[in-house]
């Protein structure tokens, strides 16, 4: 494994050499159409979405560069993305909103108002709060498994859609604008800040800036909550100038604390953004040296008119779809372009597409794919038209370092280099493998509660089907069972004294969450390699190692690894003449492409 991770390192050393040396204006001048072929629109289509099969990287290559851009990033002459919406499961009730911060919030509020989460404290009998608690506990899972159905949905979009610069550049602003359904706790403002990303990714950041400064997942994950007057917290203030848009450096504490005041009273009802007046300092604010009575709106114009925005919003979508290595004066240069073009999206990342530099050897195959662009991207190479349901897509990304709507922080997730490390290597490896050959002992995430603290769940439900009391079924799992006739006393007080058990409301919440939330489909992929490999009467190993590295890879092997490849292809298949093993040829190939994605040349992209 020390070898793979030392031969992508070296990939990626030999391929990030700086280009020849030129101004900034030469390098973003656009590409000479005789520059253009095949190689390029693979390039083009690799980082504008997420890869193709070979016939869309033939139809992109015939286009020629100029109608190429136009048809990914204007979508001239793509169809439309007529894709379905989410289809949710149903499992919202109007007593859970506002859903309370913890559970012994929750608890606290019925025992002070005799009700919580829409459902009253019993007048009687044992544990009066339990149903209560359960329904805290509903939330909690039935957001969780509905926010991974949401990732799902959105990654079936990734796959299918005619448009996949809308998906990724929707990917794009998660990581920019990054939020986490643990904190959230609603699956709803989730997907209402993705369907945000996905309809307003390309055009004005001024207008999606708003948008999510204005967003009830985004005011919900950065407290928004608290932000009141006389009282502001400073949460939202400060990542939108040092995350969202300047970067540290820019602005002073002062700034922040000014700013603050600016966002108090915006909150949100439900799903939807309010203000509220009572909560709002109008009062006038010093903020960059102008004084003035200041909203979040004109703080936000204030911000976008700061000469450090441009450079570093231009700085981070180059990063993204070019390049980690970005110098200054090309950073500048790339900053001016963007206030030019007023902030629009769509104009700025078709001069980025069009430009030599995009397409230099410095920028080719250099940029490590995250576990999302390398799993969807797999996919859509194969030319899937459904995303499998096994592997699990998200416990998949997960274990790779990348969940869709978890993101780690505020800052989203670090890219490059910190995707590889010899154990993620080890788990992209387990992936093409549970693709070609699939894991008959899978069990799916959303109907069986396989995270860590799964267990707990699971000897809840052992215990009680087994017969045991609430109390003895709900102790902590290295509990021992025994004690005799004082563990039965000692759990028969505590039954009596019980105003609700957690335990049991954690374990009943899963239940009541997977009766409700719809199942996640659960397809394997339907790969036909051999039909792939005979479509193209490929004769020899070399020959179906060489259609395998075109198709899937954005490096090329080495003579030496494509002819170990080869036989290691020769030897599962044994023999050395393809079509004479034609109808045996699938398990061979299978192998083959587990060992061909498992290389650190596919993680580059």
């Amino acid at each position: 494994m020390r070898t793979l991770l030392g031969a992508l390192l070296a990939a990626l050393l030999l391929n990030g050499t700086t280009a020849r040396a030129a101004t900034p204006a030469e390098r973003l001048a656009p590409i000479a159409p005789q520059a253009w072929d095949r190689a390029a629109a693979a390039h083009l289509l690799e980082r504008a979405g997420f890869g193709g099969t070979p016939r869309e990287v033939d139809r992109l290559a015939a286009l020629g560069p100029d109608a190429a851009v136009r048809y990914l990033v204007n979508f001239d002459g793509a169809p439309p993305a007529a894709l379905p919406p989410f289809e949710h499961s149903g499992i919202f009730d109007p007593g859970l909103d506002p859903f309370p911060p913890s559970r012994p919030a929750t608890t606290k509020l019925a025992a002070d108002t005799g009700e919580a989460l829409g459902i009253k404290v019993r007048s009687g009998g044992n544990r009066p709060m339990q149903p209560i608690v359960n329904a805290f506990f509903y939330w909690l899972r039935a957001s969780m498994l509905e926010t991974d159905r949401v990732a799902q949905w959105w990654a079936e979009r990734m796959l299918v859609s005619p448009r996949p610069l809308e998906e990724k550049m929707a990917l794009f602003w998660h990581g920019h604008f990054a939020t986490n359904e643990e904190k959230v706790r609603d699956y709803r403002k989730m997907l209402g800040q993705l369907e945000l990303f996905q309809r307003a990714g390309l055009g004005s950041f001024r207008t999606l800036l708003i948008g999510v400064a204005q967003d009830p997942a985004m005011l919900a994950y950065l407290d928004a909550g608290v932000n009141v007057k006389g009282s502001p917290n400073e949460n939202f203030a400060r990542e939108i100038m040092e995350l969202f848009t300047m970067g540290v450096g820019n602005y002073t504490e002062h700034d922040i604390r000014e700013a603050a005041r600016a966002f108090t009273g915006w909150n949100f009802v439900g799903t939807t953004f309010h203000v509220d007046p009572a909560r709002h300092d109008d009062g006038p604010k010093t903020f960059f040296g102008e004084t003035g009575n200041f909203d979040g709106v004109d703080i936000i114009d204030r911000i976008l008119a700061h000469p450090a925005t441009p450079a570093f919003i231009a700085g981070k979508l180059y990063r993204f779809f070019v390049r980690d290595e970005l110098d200054a004066d090309l950073q500048a240069e790339l900053g001016r372009r963007l206030a030019a073009m007023d902030y629009e999206i769509s104009p700025f990342l078709a001069m980025l597409f069009s430009s030599r530099e995009f397409y230099s050897e410095a920028a080719r195959g250099t940029r490590i794919k995250s576990p999302v662009e390398y799993v969807v991207s797999t996919y859509r190479k194969l030319g899937l038209d459904d995303l499998p349901g096994a592997p699990d897509f998200n416990v998949v990304t997960a274990a790779l370092g990348q969940r869709l709507m978890h993101p780690p922080t505020v800052a989203g997730w670090s890219y490059g280099r910190s995707w590889i490390t010899p154990s993620l290597l080890i788990e992209r490896g387990n992936f093409a493998l549970d693709l070609v050959f699939p894991d008959i002992e899978f069990v799916p995430a959303d109907r069986y509660p396989v995270y860590p603290t799964g267990e707990e769940i699971r000897a809840v439900h052992r215990r009680l089907r087994a017969g045991a009391d609430m109390v003895s079924a709900t102790r902590p799992v290295d509990v021992d069972t025994g004690g005799g006739e004082d563990m039965m006393a000692m759990s028969n007080q505590v039954d009596r004294e019980e105003a609700f058990n957690t335990r049991y409301g954690s374990y009943r919440g899963w239940q009541m969450a997977i009766e409700r939330v719809k199942p996640i489909e659960r397809d394997l992929a339907r790969l036909d390699l051999a039909h792939m490999v005979l479509g193209q009467e490929l004769a020899t190993p070399l020959a179906v190692v060489d259609y395998f590295t075109a198709r899937f890879f954005s490096v090329p092997l080495d003579d030496t690894t494509r002819h170990q490849l080869a036989a290691a292809f020769e030897q599962a298949l044994g023999s050395a003449d393809v079509l004479a093993n034609a109808t045996t040829l699938e398990e061979p190939l299978r192998v083959l492409l587990h060992l061909m994605l498992s290389r650190p040349e596919y993680q580059l992209g």
